[in-house]
């Protein structure tokens, strides 16, 4: 089994534990006032564990719910086991599972899967970005006039007010706007020419990893700027390569 079809088996399989459990009573584990985090997040990154250094015991996974594995190894995974997770416990069905592969690090395999509409973006370096195994790519669009932009904004206080304030400024010129509560789906759908562009002014690592990846090889364009004082986190500004999104930063 190739690293896509094992990252693609892996998703799949905790995207099957979702759909069997969204809509139940979800166990909360941890609340804040912009946040939850649930008993099974922690369940979905384990079984993709199991799958992923089951297979390549030497290999590092790190996560949203923690490490495992070989952290000294050149190959280490990326897991979001629930891109989404409040969307998930309010019975939202708009959430993914997300996994990236890093090499020597570089990003050379990426999978997000929903599992309730049933859909797979995969890629793979050097090949093609694929929805459900076709072939996809960003949009053509070049004007805000034309445009949907997905606007993030964060979980703390900083970066709520610099996400609406990019809300508000972006909405007087986009056709339309969206916060979607998930940044793995948003830049899929920017890879998928649904969306047009994705910024965020502090997201981690597991949302965005495979979506760097799927986005880049769509034709797109993702920029990332390290956020000083919080290891992994990220402001990143996602589009179809089109779109002059450095207007409305």
């Amino acid at each position: 089994m190739t690293d896509l079809e094992l990252a693609t088996h892996a998703a799949l399989t905790a995207g099957k534990l979702l759909r069997q459990h969204f809509g139940s009573d979800a166990v909360v584990d941890e609340a804040s006032h912009h946040d939850i985090k649930l008993a099974l997040d922690k369940e979905s990154q384990e079984l993709i564990t199991e799958i992923l250094l089951g297979a390549n015991p030497g290999d590092a996974l790190y996560g949203e719910e923690g490490i495992a594995g070989n952290q000294a190894s050149e190959r280490q995974w990326i897991v979001d086991p629930i891109d989404g997770t409040v969307n998930f416990f309010y019975g939202i069905p708009h959430f993914c599972v997300s996994i990236a592969l890093r090499v020597n690090g570089e990003i050379v395999v990426g999978v997000i899967h929903d599992p309730m509409v049933g859909e797979t973006w995969t890629v793979e370096k050097g090949g093609p970005a694929l929805l459900n195994g076709s072939p996809i790519q960003a949009s053509k669009r070049d004007t805000f006039e034309q445009s949907i932009l997905f606007v993030g904004c964060g979980k703390d206080e900083e970066s709520l007010r610099t996400g609406i304030e990019r809300f508000h400024k972006a909405s007087l010129r986009a056709r339309k706007m969206r916060m979607m509560g998930s940044a793995a789906l948003g830049m899929a759908y920017i890879a998928c020419g649904r969306l047009d562009a994705y910024i965020e002014s502090r997201i981690s690592l597991w949302d965005i990893a495979a979506g760097q990846l799927l986005v880049e090889t769509a034709g797109g364009k993702v920029e990332l700027t390290a956020v000083p004082g919080h290891p992994d986190a990220w402001s990143i500004v996602a589009s179809n390569g089109r779109i002059p999104v450095e207007e409305i930063l």
